[in-house]
C-alpha cells in the first residue's frame, strides 16, 4: 500500500472542522501541532510593539494514496484556502516507507476494494 502525507497549514480556529471534514473524507487520523508562526507575503501588523501574529496549526495526516486528492480538495474546500487569501495552504508529498499503520491498512484495504 502507497501512502502520500499531506499538510495543512491552518488557522487556529479553523482546526477542528478541517479535522472533521478529512476525516468524513477518509482521512483516518491526524497529528496536529498547535502554536505554529506562520509568515505570507504581506507582514503581520504590530501594535505598540507587540506582534499581532494569527495562531497556526499544522495538520499532518497520512493517508493512503488513492484518497488523498480527495481528501486534499476537501481540506481547500472546508478552510476557504483559495477563497480567502492568507487563509492556509495544504501540500501533500509521496511517503516512500511507513511502520505503524498495519491496523489501518487492513481498514482502508476494505474501502479500497469497494470503491474499485
Amino acid at each position: 500500500m502507497r501512502f502520500k502525507l499531506i499538510i495543512a497549514f491552518v488557522d487556529d480556529v479553523t482546526t477542528n472542522t478541517i479535522l472533521d471534514a478529512a476525516r468524513e473524507a477518509g482521512a483516518t487520523g491526524a497529528t496536529v501541532i498547535n502554536h505554529a508562526r506562520g509568515e505570507g507575503i504581506e507582514k503581520k501588523k504590530t501594535f505598540m510593539g507587540l506582534s499581532l501574529d494569527v495562531q497556526r496549526d499544522v495538520i499532518l495526516f497520512l493517508v493512503e494514496e488513492h484518497m488523498s486528492r480527495s481528501i486534499l480538495e476537501t481540506i481547500n474546500r472546508v478552510g476557504g484556502f483559495d477563497i480567502n487569501p492568507g487563509q492556509g495552504i495544504a501540500i501533500q508529498i509521496d511517503v516512500e516507507d511507513a511502520v505503524g499503520v498495519a491496523h489501518q491498512v487492513q481498514m482502508i484495504s476494505k474501502d479500497i476494494e469497494d470503491e474499485l
